[in-house]
């Protein structure tokens, strides 16, 4: 993870010493269950538990300086807890492997993980909602192909934003669904030393769900769906950071980020006004579609388990969460703070002579009798002559000149199909179907 792109809270959940706490309540409520079941003497439970209650101080450095001469991170961790502990330390890890500890410590770190980002959808859900009902009915004008085409409104803008972000949250409920399983099955997941009803308790007391079946490692199918769905989220958020980048162009100009009292844009140009943030974006939503790749990557392991995922997910597991925490309350700000110049975007629509109005009058005359081809040529002749004139000219004062139109369609008629307000008219049925009646 890089600092600059990172956020204290989601940071933490992958720092060294809540990793071994992890791996703690792993082993020790494994061990409360077998002496419960009668395998292990309840005395050792108690003791880890009595230790625990002191909110000891993990050292991760004594663990690190075991696990240079042991090359196992798991034994190093419960060699130095059996140092805490005492003798009764020795009844932990009955039956179980560290891939019981590792995988569950996984599923454990990405379900809480997801809950952070899913408070992150959210946040960014009501901005983009505050902001869409703002510019319910601001005219805009939508773009083909990077081509004006015909109007739309900004709030249709960021209404479509916030649908593609409320996919993307129940998107996230299910990976997270999907990631958070609990495997405490043993040497190659036969739970031939370890009774099925230890993986069920721990599983309870983590809030995970028990991996039906488990072959020594957790099924990195569900890891692969996880990452995905971070990278579709990261998708999601550089199309509307494209979006913003666009319309902050100077020709364009509709809508920018806000710049700070005392920002400064350029080393070299003390007129620019960059948009830095949503660039930004772009960059980070590349870094966090490139982490599914390998978690796919992962799926396919040797057999019953081999430990090629495990390099890659010390890796992506923080590097893509942390950097899509942060991506998404970045975004978040963006769109609260996002500055909008309606003048600007009713300018923007206005400048091509009304050629935004084409369709109306070619269905007109359609309706009127005249074919659709001859009523798309006599249209688009005219269209053409607005074109060229870089706007200059207005389409209507050419087609009521055109006699070929007006054969068809009166003046009036023809005004008609200028009416702007027309292509708003099922506004609120769209934001009915995005935001619910309320």
């Amino acid at each position: 993870m890089v600092p600059r792109y990172a956020r204290p809270q989601m940071t933490a959940l992958w720092e060294p010493e809540a990793r071994y706490r992890i791996w703690f309540e792993i082993e020790a409520h494994a061990t409360q269950k077998l002496a419960d079941l009668g395998v292990v003497p309840a005395s050792a439970a108690q003791a880890l538990w009595d230790w625990w209650a002191t909110n000891p101080e993990i050292d991760v450095a004594a663990i690190d300086a075991k696990e240079a001469v042991l090359k196992h991170d798991v034994i190093a961790f419960l060699d130095w807890v059996a140092e805490q502990v005492g003798p009764e330390a020795r009844f932990m890890h009955q039956g179980m492997t560290s891939s019981d500890v590792l995988d569950t410590t996984l599923a454990v770190q990405l379900a809480r993980a997801s809950d952070l980002l899913l408070a992150d959808l959210d946040g960014l859900l009501a901005a983009l909602r505050t902001r869409a009902e703002e510019h319910k009915y601001t005219p805009t004008i939508g773009r083909s192909h990077g081509i004006h085409a015909e109007p739309v409104t900004f709030g249709l803008k960021l209404a479509q934003a916030y649908a593609e972000f409320d996919r993307c949250k129940a998107r996230l409920v299910a990976a997270r669904a999907e990631i958070a399983t609990c495997a405490i099955s043993g040497a190659v997941g036969t739970f031939a030393n370890i009774d099925p009803q230890v993986e069920g308790y721990v599983a309870e007391k983590l809030g995970l769900a028990v991996e039906p079946v488990s072959t020594q490692v957790v099924p990195r199918d569900r890891h692969a769906m996880f990452f995905a769905t971070l990278a579709v989220i990261a998708g999601s958020i550089e199309r509307l950071a494209v979006e913003i980048r666009h319309l902050q162009r100077t020709e364009v100009l509709e809508a920018e980020e806000y710049f700070s009292p005392g920002q400064k844009g350029s080393s070299a140009m003390p007129h620019k006004r960059n948009p830095i943030l949503t660039e930004n974006l772009t960059g980070q939503a590349r870094m966090i579609r490139a982490y599914a790749l390998p978690a796919l990557e992962n799926v396919a392991l040797w057999h019953e388990r081999d430990i090629s995922h495990s390099s890659v997910e010390r890796f992506i597991g923080p590097d893509a969460t942390v950097t899509l925490d942060f991506a998404l309350a970045r975004l978040t700000g963006v769109v609260e703070k996002l500055l909008v110049y309606p003048e600007r975007m009713q300018a923007n629509l206005d400048r091509m002579g009304g050629l935004v109005h084409s369709q109306r009058v070619l269905l007109a005359l359609t309706q009127a009798g005249l074919t659709r081809d001859d009523a798309y040529r006599l249209v688009q002749r005219n269209a053409m002559k607005v074109w060229e004139s870089d706007g200059r000219l207005q389409l209507l004062d050419l087609l009521r000149t055109d006699p070929e139109v007006t054969a068809a369609l009166s003046p009036a008629e023809l005004e008609e199909k200028f009416d702007l307000g027309y292509h708003f008219k099922h506004v609120d049925t769209i934001f009915a179907r995005v935001f619910g009646d309320d």
